[in-house]
């Protein structure tokens, strides 16, 4: 359940980045709650990761962080196994904010359209994800 920590962290994180927004999107926020009932979190998840929401985003120290908050992202577009245009643009808010090019969003999910998140596991999925991003940074 380490993992789903992390990705638990990662929600908050993004919830940071789009309450630093003076208006948030309606479509935007749908996503954002959708994708926290889905991820399960509590009022004290609220409690205990939550509490410095208040504060500013606080960006992922080390590239692999920031890759690996991206990949949480990508975790949380296919819980529900349908992306949505709403996502896409929080994705990329979110990916601009981590240091990534806007770009770089929609051709992550190009690029892995293709995979059966069915029947792949997490960690093949992770795997393409941190592997895609690399290469875009050469």
């Amino acid at each position: 359940m380490e993992d789903n920590k992390h990705i638990k962290e990662s929600y908050f994180n993004l919830l940071a980045v789009f309450f630093e927004q003076e208006h948030i999107k309606g479509t935007h926020m749908k996503c954002i709650l959708k994708w926290g009932i889905q991820l399960g979190i509590s009022p004290h998840d609220v409690d205990i990761i939550g509490s410095g929401l208040h504060s500013k985003f606080v960006a992922p120290p080390t590239e692999v962080d920031r890759l690996e908050s991206v990949y949480h992202l990508v975790h949380m577009i296919y819980l529900d196994a349908v992306v949505e245009d709403a996502e896409l643009e929080v994705a990329s808010i979110y990916a601009t904010r981590l240091g990534f090019k806007n770009s770089l969003v929609g051709d992550l999910f190009k690029s892995i359209a293709t995979i059966e998140f069915d029947r792949t596991s997490p960690a093949d999925v992770r795997k393409e994800v941190i592997d895609f991003l690399r290469l875009q940074k050469i």
